[in-house]
């Protein structure tokens, strides 16, 4: 039997990077998956492709009652849509940042929200906020991204806290630099593509990128029955990049 059997599913941002891979993940170990996405694509096996804009209530709502139709409830919800911006704070105009916190707090809150009623009825509820190791690391150019994620590192703690009674669990992963379609887009927009992917790896302590597939293991992992012992923690799937300070020397990769 698959650890996730018998359990329904929404993973948000679903139709590619860590949403695909955490969609294509529970539902190869047993569950009802619904990923949600603006593009959600033709859909994958075992995974019911659904489009929503989570800055849309309306959006979410017509979203969760498909789900809910179809499954018959939601027993687990992953808030993983979410959107970038680089530059310092006094680079992105306020137009920007409304839009990212529209999407990255925003968009969690109205998709758990909706959600909660159909979470109260389930055996085994929990709830996984993609955050990010930016929320914690202090990274250059990242300002209104990484305020993002801090918002979301807050939220998810103050939502554990409130849902307790409730028996919901909830949780968020802490991504360091992870080889996306995103990053990819980032990478081909960059003066010197190759250099700026070294760099990249290079700024890892492991240096390398991580993948989709190691972020949806640990998004799976704190989403499942088996842990339902923990709440209210932000696990990092980083490389080392949030905690570890180690001389570019010994790895033999650049500054």
């Amino acid at each position: 039997m698959g650890a996730f059997d018998g359990l329904a599913c929404i993973v948000t941002g679903g139709g590619s990077g860590i949403g695909l891979a955490t969609a294509r993940h529970l539902a190869a170990r047993g569950a009802d998956v619904a990923a949600l996405d603006l593009r959600p694509g033709g859909g994958h096996e075992g995974v019911v492709a659904v489009e929503a804009d989570v800055t849309d209530q309306a959006s979410v709502d017509a979203a969760v009652g498909t789900v809910t139709e179809r499954f018959g409830g939601i027993d687990i919800l992953v808030n993983n849509a979410g959107i970038g911006a680089a530059g310092t704070v006094e680079d992105n105009p306020d137009d920007e940042w409304r839009s990212v916190f529209d999407v990255n707090v925003l968009g969690m809150v109205r998709m758990v929200r909706t959600a909660l009623p159909h979470l109260r009825r389930s055996k085994a509820p929990a709830v996984v906020n993609t955050c990010s190791i930016a929320a914690v690391a202090g990274l250059p150019e990242r300002a209104c991204y990484s305020a993002s994620k801090g918002a979301v590192l807050s939220l998810t703690l103050a939502m554990a806290a409130d849902l307790l009674d409730d028996g919901v669990r909830v949780n968020c992963v802490c991504p360091g630099t992870i080889d996306t379609p995103w990053v990819g887009r980032l990478l081909e927009a960059a003066p010197d593509p190759v250099a700026e992917r070294a760099a990249l790896e290079a700024r890892q302590p492991m240096g390398r990128l991580g993948t989709a597939e190691e972020v949806a293991d640990a998004i799976a992992w704190l989403a499942a029955p088996a842990s339902g012992f923990v709440t209210g923690i932000a696990l990092a799937i980083d490389g080392g990049l949030g905690g570890l300070r180690v001389p570019s020397k010994s790895r033999g990769a650049g500054p």
